[in-house]
């Protein structure tokens, strides 16, 4: 890892004494630093301001204990988490993790991450993230109703529409957003439609929310395509995970012409040639909540099921990591990259570690950070925002329609900024210093606060 310069190194030096074992959001600071070098030479009113430090600690960290009680009675203790990091463009926003390798360094990694992503939406929302330690999977309706019940009993009193407004990300769907609605509303008597997002259409909901990040990713791979002069049409596509983010990427990535011939989930991964099933996918994973060893059983001769190495070992043109942080490494760039891959999109937060993207770089990759390629979930959510503050409802076309423009115009805005900073073809140095820029603008107005 290459020095820092003698403005940024104290404080990335900061960073790792003040935040100690939180290595993902250690790792997410420094890609932000990295960026910086040019930005800080040119703006010194930055550093007058200490900005690049004001935004790299929290406004706000709240933990809380979840204690629940499951089918058979016994009392189960989970802990919470609700890091408000930034809100000098407008309300926190961000999702809430359901999941048992949820820590603070986590839940900042994603605060942080999101602080930048929602800003390049050009949304007016802040940045935050949350969630718990909890583990939703094999546990029941009931069970899950009660826990959702005993996080939003604490949450509650730090969200609202001006204030903070959660959403889902990993474990958390429509039945917990329903679940932990559900509990705001009979505690605070309101019916504040735009307190939490992801809701059912039916309640508040924005059609499309459910493919926005997915559908996102496949939109701005297909601008970076453009930029090759190429596109999805006659391409092969390995998509890791099979949740939500994957599931949709897939579908958009097929409807523009892509061949998806790989996914996977925590079990291994499924390789179909002849490409994944998306009617038989989802209704496995989404309705069944079954494991992607059911879409092999039942999709039968073109399927193969790998219970060991990589997904990142299947060819492909072009790759889109949809599953968690730090999933794709150095090595399995190092097979993409032999095998022909031209394109990387994250689907996920920060799936790829830097020694991956490394890799990319220097092979003439073109890839994106997921701040700017999977942001198109949370611009989606700001549209639900909009929607419920006017107590209107749009249509799906229309609103794939806005998030399609969304999508292209963060593509343009990372290319045009690498250029200004002197890194043509550098999308994570566009996302980060357009990001970063408009935040810092954002918080020299405000003063110090």
């Amino acid at each position: 890892m290459t020095s820092l310069n003698s403005t940024l190194q104290p404080i990335y030096d900061e960073i790792l004494t003040r935040n100690p074992g939180e290595t993902e959001f250690h790792q997410a600071t420094r890609e932000l630093l990295d960026s910086l070098d040019t930005v800080v030479g040119r703006h010194p009113e930055y550093a007058d301001a200490a900005i690049i430090r004001r935004v790299c600690e929290p406004e706000r960290q709240i933990i809380f204990r979840v204690p629940w009680v499951d089918d058979a009675g016994q009392v189960h203790l989970n802990r919470g988490f609700r890091v408000e990091f930034n809100s000098a463009l407008g309300p926190y926003k961000g999702g809430l993790r359901f999941h048992p390798s949820v820590y603070l360094g986590i839940v900042k990694f994603l605060g942080f991450e999101q602080i930048f992503k929602n800003a390049l939406t050009g949304m007016p929302i802040g940045g935050g993230k949350g969630g718990s330690d909890f583990d939703p999977k094999g546990r029941s309706d009931a069970e899950v109703m009660r826990f959702c019940q005993s996080f939003m009993t604490e949450l509650y009193r730090h969200i609202g529409e001006y204030t903070d407004v959660p959403a889902g990300d990993i474990g958390v769907g429509g039945r917990e957003i329903g679940y932990l609605f559900g509990q705001y509303k009979r505690i605070t008597n309101r019916y504040e439609s735009g307190v939490l997002t992801g809701k059912g259409v039916g309640w508040g909901g924005s059609l499309a929310r459910t493919e926005a990040t997915g559908y996102g990713t496949a939109y701005f791979a297909n601008e970076m395509l453009k930029t090759r002069n190429s596109s999805f049409d006659g391409k092969t596509v390995v998509v890791s995970g099979s949740g939500n983010v994957a599931i949709y990427a897939a579908e958009k990535a097929t409807t523009l012409g892509a061949t998806v011939i790989a996914c996977s989930d925590s079990s291994g991964y499924v390789v179909d040639e002849k490409g994944i099933d998306l009617d038989l996918l989802k209704d496995i994973k989404e309705v069944r909540r079954g494991r992607i060893a059911d879409y092999v059983e039942e999709r039968g001769g073109s399927a193969r099921l790998v219970t060991d190495g990589s997904v990142w070992d299947v060819p492909c043109d072009i790759a889109l990591p949809c599953a968690t942080q730090n999933e794709l490494d150095g090595d399995d760039a190092v097979s993409l990259v032999r095998n022909g891959c031209i394109v990387v999109a994250e689907g996920a937060n920060m799936p790829c570690t830097p020694e991956a993207v490394k890799v990319f770089t220097e092979a003439g990759v073109s890839f994106a950070p997921g701040k700017a390629a999977n942001a198109g979930g949370v611009a989606t959510s700001a549209l639900e925002m909009q929607q419920n503050a006017s107590r209107d409802s749009w249509s799906f076309d229309y609103t794939e329609d806005r998030l399609r423009h969304i999508m292209v115009d963060i593509h343009d805005r990372c290319v045009a900024t690498a250029d200004e900073y002197g890194a043509p073809g550098n999308y994570v140095t566009g996302a980060n210093v357009a990001g970063f820029i408009q935040v810092a603008d954002a918080m020299l107005a405000l003063g110090v606060i």
